[in-house]
């Protein structure tokens, strides 16, 4: 597979709860919002970029992605978003990134496209934990995700487990998975980048 397969969908439409209900995707790092730390990151290695949002809309436009909206009110979680930028994409592939992790491998993509061998979906694990919204999965699954939201399904990993699914390991950059939940966080990820750019 090479990019012209693979959309990258950078889910951004969260309620931002344990930040006190921002919108994550605009919180600073290094003098740049987060969304657009996963954009320089990734946006050259694939066909089409969504981002997933549900506010702050004509902002999100203007980084000349394309924005799609949650296809159900009510801030779902995550399921919900995957679905919507499955349905929207336009490729065989889509790889699924959060908007609060501006830290992730640069060779992420590579990574995941050659991990995900002849299975329907690939996650990330950094050695110690999985990270479900950090996946690679075929857009035909589009169909199935959507039966299972409407059967009330709400748990990304419950959902993958119906599937053919793996793991990628990333236990050589733990670190990279670092995102941004709580206050706090914002100076873990701060010493991150400037290690990076030092």
């Amino acid at each position: 597979m090479d990019r012209e397969h693979v959309s990258l969908l950078i889910l951004a439409g969260g309620q931002g709860r344990r930040m006190g209900g921002v919108d994550k995707g605009w919180l600073s790092l290094a003098g740049r919002p987060l969304i657009e730390h996963v954009l320089r990151r990734y946006q050259q290695q694939v066909s089409q970029v969504l981002i997933s949002a549900n506010r702050s809309l004509a902002a999100y436009r203007e980084l000349g992605a394309e924005v799609v909206t949650d296809r159900e009110e009510g801030y779902q979680g995550p399921l919900m978003g995957i679905w919507s930028g499955l349905c929207a994409a336009s490729t065989p592939w889509v790889l699924v990134v959060p908007c609060d992790s501006p830290a992730l491998p640069a060779d992420l993509i590579p990574r995941m496209l050659s991990g995900i061998a002849g299975n329907d979906i690939a996650m990330a694990h950094d050695g110690e934990r999985a990270h479900p919204v950090v996946a690679l999965m075929r857009r035909c699954l589009a169909g199935d995700l959507g039966e299972a939201l409407s059967d009330g399904e709400r748990k990304v990993q419950r959902w993958y487990a119906r599937h053919a699914l793996c793991t990628v390991d990333f236990s050589d950059c733990p670190e990279a998975f670092a995102n941004l939940n709580t206050p706090d966080d914002s100076a873990v990820l701060a010493r991150r980048y400037n290690e990076e750019h030092l």
